[in-house]
């Protein structure tokens, strides 16, 4: 059982930061990729983030780029994504992923095999 758990949302004001915390479990972490990603109501799931087995390749929405740090501690199983500079339209939930690929970090959501619940961030004006 693949099991994907996020932490560390929440409300924040613009300009503020959170870091993100995904606690994986049920496979070999440190084989695959991980990701981020991120919906708002309304809108489809999009990509945020995405980082390799051995974190030497990432990739970041363009729009993130500068704000967004993805990274993970493959001995604790766990990826986290630091969010700076935060603005309202960040606001969403985001959800960590397992993708079926191990170097690749240009995800779709195609490319995920699990899904975590989701945390919520509400970033206000």
């Amino acid at each position: 059982q693949v099991q994907l758990v996020e932490s560390g949302g929440g409300l924040v004001q613009t300009g503020g930061s959170l870091r993100l915390s995904c606690a994986a479990s049920g496979f070999t972490f440190s084989t695959f990729a991980m990701g981020w990603f991120r919906q708002a109501p309304g809108k489809e799931r999009e990509f945020v983030a995405a980082i390799s087995w051995s974190s030497t390749n990432f990739d970041y929405a363009d729009s993130l780029k500068g704000r967004f740090t993805i990274s993970r501690d493959n001995a604790k199983n766990t990826v986290y994504l630091q969010m700076n500079s935060l603005k309202p339209e960040d606001t969403a939930i985001y959800y960590c992923a397992k993708s079926r690929t191990v170097n690749r970090v240009v995800l779709n959501t195609a490319d995920i095999t699990a899904w975590g619940q989701g945390t919520q961030v509400t970033v206000s004006s």
